[in-house]
């Protein structure tokens, strides 16, 4: 049972749920209604998957900074509870298998989507970019940003402008997001040598970038209401949700204690999960758009 729930830790469950959640909204808003239990169950797994395999990838090239960093050190590999060949075998295994199942189950599209995804994340950006630059979230947060996309095309088998409007907000929600996370952490990564932004820059323009790309954020995510594929429910929920974001933001520029950065992590994947959630709501509660 011990054995069980490390194995389970290499596929980061909590940061794989938010991926997950978003592919499934996706789904849902391809269609009217309820999506084909093919897409919805077997696209659902196979994307979970192949998120547990990259995050499975991601322990294994990052256990030596895993072991210095105070966030990451009791991870099963920086620990010794496993080795590094049980993980690059489960690793590798979560991933063939998650192909296999959206290759012969789902479609081809979704499977090739979702590898771009898995490479992009375990090689470009955890093993090249975390470490060559400080726009390292920025450059590889496209990664994380494309669950909308493979849940969208699990259920249709092709792309569609609406999704990756999808694709374009989490990719400007990542860098606030992470560079919140990366201010309060920043002693861990300058010791493990991570040039993270607030490493190379300093707090303060880590703030300043945070703010901008908040605002950012906050126009991209009425895209969908925008361009007409979505109404006014989500629209009022964007403008709040976005409000208290740009309010969390601004706060963190001259914050009320060191922990604040933290508030901030959280509070942006509440906005996120948030969010999509109003993207579903006002899916169902008003009239489908035969997009």
């Amino acid at each position: 049972m011990m054995l069980v729930r490390e194995y389970l830790q290499l596929t980061k469950p909590r940061v794989v749920a938010l991926l997950v959640f978003c592919a499934v909204i996706g789904m849902f808003l391809a269609v009217p209604g309820i999506p084909p239990w093919r897409a919805l169950v077997l696209g659902t797994l196979g994307i979970w998957l192949a998120s547990g395999s990259a995050a499975a990838f991601n322990h294994l090239i990052d256990e030596r900074i895993d072991k210095l960093m105070a966030r990451t050190a009791r991870r099963p590999l920086a620990t010794g509870k496993l080795n590094a060949r049980q993980v690059l075998v489960f690793a590798t295994v979560l991933g063939v298998v998650s192909m296999v199942v959206l290759a012969a189950w789902v479609n081809v599209l979704t499977a090739l989507l979702t590898f771009a995804g898995l490479i992009g994340y375990a090689l470009v950006y955890t093993a090249y970019l975390k470490r060559a630059t400080p726009q390292n979230i920025v450059i590889g947060g496209l990664a994380g940003a494309i669950p909308p996309v493979l849940g969208w095309t699990a259920v249709t088998g092709q792309l569609h402008p609406f999704p990756l409007q999808l694709c374009l907000i989490i990719f400007v929600w990542t860098p606030p997001h992470f560079w919140a996370l990366a201010i309060f952490r920043r002693e861990d990564y300058a010791r493990a040598q991570i040039p993270m932004l607030p490493v190379t820059h300093g707090v303060r323009y880590t703030r300043w970038q945070i703010l901008l790309y908040t605002i950012l954020l906050a126009l991209v995510s009425l895209l969908p209401s925008i361009t007409g594929h979505s109404g006014l429910i989500y629209f009022g929920g964007a403008l709040v949700l976005g409000a208290g974001f740009l309010y969390y933001a601004i706060r963190l520029m001259n914050p009320p204690d060191e922990y604040f950065a933290m508030r901030v992590f959280k509070y942006s994947v509440i906005y996120l999960m948030a969010l999509f959630a109003f993207l579903l709501a006002d899916h169902w509660l008003l009239p489908f758009r035969p997009w």
